[in-house]
């Protein structure tokens, strides 16, 4: 993984997928927390873990990093972000500046069982569906974000990502 550079420019993270990725979630660029615990959404107010644990029904949250992203990869659940790397000061999206865009449609091309991608939050959408206007096959999802800079409350935010458990296996042995 990559993390925060000498200078303002941050670089993502590597993407967490496997063949068996169904659903894919993208972030903007990980923020200063998340850059320096080198694990996505690390800042303890982002919402994300919560989130995605209630759509998955289970508390993720309370687990250790790697049994996180293990739990999401058994129910076809990948992350990454729609920019590899950018300059910015803070953590704010309203903060990029340059971004270098990821690639998206690399990424697509390997992941056969891919069915839907959800965006977390303005800038990802706004990013992401340039970049993926043209796949017709899967399902795009503009969600509200996790940051605890979208001032809406977890619960509204829930009503939003419980669209993502229709895209997802019941339990891990359905994929």
């Amino acid at each position: 993984m990559t993390g925060i550079a000498t200078d303002d420019r941050r670089r993502g993270f590597l993407p967490i997928v496997d063949a068996d990725t169904r659903l894919l979630i993208l972030g903007s660029l990980p923020g200063d927390a998340s850059l320096k615990a080198a694990q996505y959404y690390a800042h303890p107010r982002n919402g994300f873990w919560p989130l995605i644990g209630g759509v998955l029904n289970q508390p993720l949250a309370a687990l250790p990093y790697a049994e996180r992203l293990d739990r999401l990869k058994a129910r076809g659940v990948g992350l990454w972000d729609v920019i590899a790397s950018a300059r910015r000061s803070g953590s704010l999206d309203a903060a990029i500046r340059s971004p270098e865009a990821a690639d998206l449609r690399g990424l697509i091309a390997g992941l056969p069982k891919l069915r839907a991608v959800a965006f977390n939050g303005k800038l990802a959408a706004g990013l992401g569906r340039r970049i993926l206007a043209d796949a017709d096959d899967l399902a795009l999802i503009d969600l509200p974000s996790s940051s605890p800079a979208h001032a809406i409350s977890l619960s509204a935010k829930a009503e939003s990502w419980a669209i993502l458990g229709d895209f997802l296996p019941d339990t891990p042995f359905d994929r």
